[in-house]
Order: structure tokens, then C-alpha cells, then sequence
């Protein structure tokens, strides 16, 4: 596998576990995600906001702001991930 595949992958495997271990309804930053993989977590964030695409795309979680359902193409500041119900 490319490293950067298995990077990819790592990020969505971490979002998932991350959200999973929350109560149902909650969310988490990107953030959490990327220093969940690595300790040089800030160059990952355009890769983790990615990784939340593809996931939203497969219907498994939502991007908010606010509490509402976002995309991230129009989002614009900080953003979290939920798991979609």
C-alpha cells in the first residue's frame, strides 16, 4: 500500500474510533483525528478535513457548525464530525 493510502487510511480509522468512543450526538475537531495519527499533527489537517470527505461521502458521518449540517466546501471556520445517525 502507498503511504500516503495507509495515511489516508489512518485518518479515517481514527475518526470513526474517535467518534465511536463519544456518546451518541457528539462530536469531535478534525484535530483530534490528526493527533490521534501523529505528534506533527498540523500538516495533516488538510488531509484529515479529506479523510471527513470521504466519509461523508460513504454516508457515515456529517460535517456541523453550530449543530447544523455542513459541507465542506461552504463551511468557513472550525468545524466537527459526528457520526451520521
Amino acid at each position: 500500500m502507498h503511504p500516503d493510502a495507509e495515511l489516508d487510511d489512518s485518518l479515517e480509522a481514527a475518526i470513526l474510533e474517535l467518534l465511536r468512543e463519544r456518546d451518541k450526538g457528539k462530536t469531535i475537531c478534525p484535530s483530534e483525528a490528526a493527533r490521534a495519527v501523529s505528534d506533527e499533527w498540523r500538516p495533516l489537517m488538510d488531509r484529515t478535513r479529506s479523510a471527513a470527505q470521504r466519509l461523508v461521502a460513504r454516508g457515515v458521518i456529517d460535517i456541523v457548525q453550530k449543530g447544523e449540517v455542513v459541507t465542506l466546501a461552504t463551511a468557513r471556520g472550525p468545524i466537527r464530525l459526528r457520526l451520521r445517525d
